[in-house]
């Protein structure tokens, strides 16, 4: 599977999908047009190995409705990214068995080699 979940809007997504520079065989996927599925996110989840790792506790929405102070669950994780896009960590490159979740710096150079090595 070859799969891009950002945001259109998000400028920092827009930022690392110019970087990554993925060719055609990639699938673009807007996530606040086109709302990820329980499919795809179980998929993300045996990537990832657990649903907090694809959560962002960065939303403003994490803020507002208090979910700090609250001990979240591996099935609440699930249902915070499926009731709301905001709660998806981005973006997050699939990119066949291997996942990279966020835009540290980090985890955008490991995608950039992994892309490098397969050409």
């Amino acid at each position: 599977m070859k799969k891009f979940y950002s945001l259109g809007s998000c400028n920092t997504c827009q930022r690392i999908l110019g970087q990554l520079n993925l060719g055609p065989d990639f699938e673009l996927k807007d996530i606040k047009k086109n709302p990820i599925t329980t499919e795809e996110l179980v998929q993300l989840k045996a990537l990832s190995g657990s649903y907090e790792a694809l959560f962002s506790k960065r939303a403003m929405r994490y803020k507002e409705l208090g979910l700090k102070e609250k001990n979240l669950s591996e099935v609440d994780f699930k249902g915070y990214i499926l009731e709301h896009y905001t709660f998806l960590k981005r973006p997050v490159l699939v990119f066949n068995d291997t996942i990279f979740i966020g835009n540290s710096a980090k985890v955008t150079e490991a995608a950039q080699t992994a892309l490098l090595n397969e050409k």
